[in-house]
């Protein structure tokens, strides 16, 4: 029987060992533990205790060791903001107001998720070529500026407000409304970028991104999706953004399917810390499939128009080509999407309300329809969407539609 000084000394030796492991292995060692144990994966990877439920090295070993007396898993609810916008090539200007779209004024979400198209032209050079990333640097300046200018703006009358509660049922501090960027990435003239506030930063863990082009030949990324991945706490997100094939003839519905079924098998995400985490997008617990789907209105152009000018929306909408693909199976089958109440997002004139029924290319006049190509489609338990709604922003051709969700997740709760 081993006395009571070696078990001590045991312990000892075991608590300075714990201590002095490098936090990634910490990670790995909890990682082991179903998320019904009583430590975070994340929780072992901080090194700080900054009163937001974060976890030192010692909270973790005390968790481990005193179980379900100290550390409880709980639900945490945050609000998420997704939106996508086809921005149709149009570089931003310095004065761009972002305000009206990111709803700044208004409110404060905990994550926002910005998807973007035709960041560039679609140009042979800007397919084929080296990826020029000043557009991107500069959407990503303008979204930041953007989110933290409410901080400042907020500033003096949060000093006034040590904690403040919020009617989707969590606390948050009052100082605590900085926000960092995730993720920001480019593939040809698609961006996504993500956003978080800075006392959530530590609660994300293992962000990767997956490109995949489906555009000329199967392959070149003139067209396809950006895919970004990451944990909250004990939850994993996917958020993917799509550039799916354009196109207004009979059967070109079924070139976009093809598109979606290419996104969702050939997407895979790396990982250089676990074997557990999810690698294919459907592997994840919740998902979040947007941006400028260019799915149409099955419907005669005279009679397309008519009803444009009437608002009849609910009409058009019943001749919606995502609506009956859906119905029927054929593509995204099982996942939601909110009701649309608002009008086709697509095509604008530039810096108008008005509709653009008429394109100039290079083989003369081309129609187009209004449409409502620019969608956002979730799967998964624990999202709930609040709202769904376009922008009047009038850039680009498109407008952007935004999506507002509430999630819970499990976390640690010391």
């Amino acid at each position: 029987m081993t006395s009571l000084p070696s078990i001590i000394l045991l312990f000892f030796v075991s608590t300075t060992m714990f201590l002095w492991l490098p936090t990634s292995e910490i990670a790995s060692l909890v990682s082991s533990f179903s998320t019904k144990d009583h430590v975070s994966v994340h929780a072992a990877s901080t090194n700080q205790v900054d009163g937001t439920g974060s976890c030192s090295k010692l909270q973790v070993l005390m968790a481990l060791l005193d179980g379900v007396t100290y550390g409880q898993m709980g639900s945490v609810r945050y609000r998420m903001f997704v939106s996508t916008w086809n921005v149709g090539g149009i570089p931003p200007t310095d004065d761009l107001d972002l305000e009206d779209w990111l709803d700044t004024r208004k409110s404060s979400y905990d994550i926002y998720v910005l998807g973007f198209q035709e960041i560039v032209p679609l140009s042979t050079r800007n397919v084929l070529g080296p990826e020029k990333n000043q557009i991107s640097k500069k959407w990503k300046s303008l979204i930041g500026e953007t989110l933290n200018k409410s901080l400042h703006d907020r500033k003096r009358i949060q000093k006034c407000e040590p904690l403040e509660h919020h009617k989707d049922g969590h606390h948050r501090e009052s100082n605590a409304r900085e926000f960092r960027c995730v993720v920001c990435k480019q593939m040809v003239g698609i961006l996504v970028s993500v956003w978080v506030r800075k006392d959530l930063r530590n609660h994300i863990s293992n962000p990767r991104v997956s490109c995949i082009g489906c555009g000329i030949m199967g392959c070149l990324r003139n067209k396809g999706s950006l895919s970004v991945r990451f944990c909250l706490h004990e939850a994993s997100f996917c958020f993917v953004c799509c550039h799916l094939a354009s196109g207004v003839k009979e059967a070109d519905e079924m070139r976009r399917n093809s598109n979606v079924m290419d996104i969702l098998s050939r997407t895979c995400f790396s990982s250089a810390t676990s074997n557990d985490l999810p690698k294919k997008i459907l592997d994840h617990d919740r998902i979040v499939l947007f941006g400028d789907l260019n799915y149409r209105i099955s419907m005669p152009y005279a009679e397309t128009k008519t009803l444009v000018e009437q608002k009849q929306w609910n009409v058009l909408l019943d001749k919606d080509q995502l609506r009956f693909e859906l119905s029927e199976g054929r593509a995204l089958e099982g996942w939601n999407e909110g009701v649309i109440t608002f009008s086709p997002t697509y095509k604008y004139l530039p810096n108008s309300d008005e509709y653009c029924w008429h394109v100039h290319g290079r083989n003369g006049e081309r129609r187009r329809a209004p449409a409502w190509c620019d969608r956002i489609l979730w799967l998964g338990e624990g999202l709930k969407q609040k709202r769904y709604e376009r922008c009047e922003v009038k850039f680009s051709d498109h407008r952007p539609v935004r999506s507002i969700f509430t999630t819970e997740v499990d976390a640690l709760q010391i």
